[in-house]
């Protein structure tokens, strides 16, 4: 039995009833959420989040999806055994790798999410930030200290970039007109390289330039934690920044509020962090007064 069939026809209307605002506030507005972590991987899920965001598009919104596919590439270049190098942490993306990164991004991962929410009944546009030179980036530079000389060097990081303009002449075709873009993190530089974004990153960007009225960016965790790792509900960026200097916000939650930081100033009205391990994450944040994650806002 589903937890549906054991809710009475009168309080599944009553729920339907009491979203009415929720659906009003986002009615023809724009929400641009990026699908990832190890929620990805797991297929029931996948198909639940694809039937959401039809759910969506049926209440006249417009969703704008970004996918990463960090697990999935890792397994790829494993199972054909290419061996990544890291520095300071972060992967090296050589020429060989970059070839299996956009196969994974731009063809499986993209393809099967499309396919999903073709399943649930809506019509789904699978592209790159390569498609229709959506997204121009530059190569990402990052410096680490030597610590036999202690000098500051630069690192080569390969084919990975940063966005540096987004051309929304494509998605402006499908925005609005029952289609749902769904983007996987690839951008072209000025010479034609091909360069893998950040998701988080990348999502930001397409927001900041389409003016979205939310940015949802689903997870591993929760949201934002305080130092007792309680859930913080809301946060202006003032105190975001103020919690990433004290220590409270760190490790990979740092460059994902900077994107929340950045899509803000570049026009976003808010952005949430949400955990998309949750059933039907995206509805409980949009359509209901509770919502879910953390909300940051200017």
């Amino acid at each position: 039995m589903t937890d549906a069939s054991r809710i009475s026809p009168l309080d599944q209307a009553r729920i339907l009833s009491e979203a009415l605002p929720h659906m009003q506030q986002y009615d023809e507005e724009t929400i641009v959420i990026k699908y990832g972590g190890h929620a990805m991987g797991a297929e029931d899920m996948a198909k639940a989040f694809a039937r959401d965001v039809v759910l969506l598009e049926q209440t006249a919104i417009n969703p704008v999806v970004v996918h990463g596919g960090g697990p999935q590439i890792a397994t790829m270049l494993k199972r054909l055994g290419i061996q990544s190098e890291f520095a300071a942490g972060l992967r090296i993306t050589d020429a060989a790798t970059i070839e299996i990164v956009e196969m994974v991004l731009a063809g499986s991962v993209n393809k099967q999410l499309v396919g999903y929410i073709n399943a649930a009944g809506g019509k789904a546009v699978g592209l790159s930030g390569k498609d229709g030179n959506m997204v121009r980036a530059s190569k990402t530079t990052r410096t680490m200290v030597d610590p036999d000389s202690n000098i500051e060097k630069a690192i080569d990081l390969g084919f990975v970039g940063d966005p540096e303009k987004v051309d929304l002449t494509l998605l402006n075709q499908l925005i609005g007109h029952e289609l749902i873009p769904v983007l996987a993190p690839l951008a072209t530089s000025r010479d034609g390289q091909t360069l893998n974004i950040n998701a988080d990153t990348f999502a930001g960007a397409v927001a900041g330039a389409l003016q979205a009225k939310r940015l949802l960016l689903l997870t591993d965790v929760p949201g934002v934690l305080d130092k007792s790792k309680q859930l913080i509900r809301e946060l202006s960026i003032k105190d975001a920044r103020k919690l990433i200097a004290d220590g409270t916000i760190s490790g990979g939650m740092i460059p994902k509020v900077e994107t929340c930081i950045y899509a803000l100033e570049q026009g976003v009205e808010g952005v949430v962090i949400i955990d998309g391990k949750m059933q039907h994450a995206v509805l409980l944040e949009l359509f209901t007064n509770q919502g879910t994650g953390t909300l940051i806002h200017k």
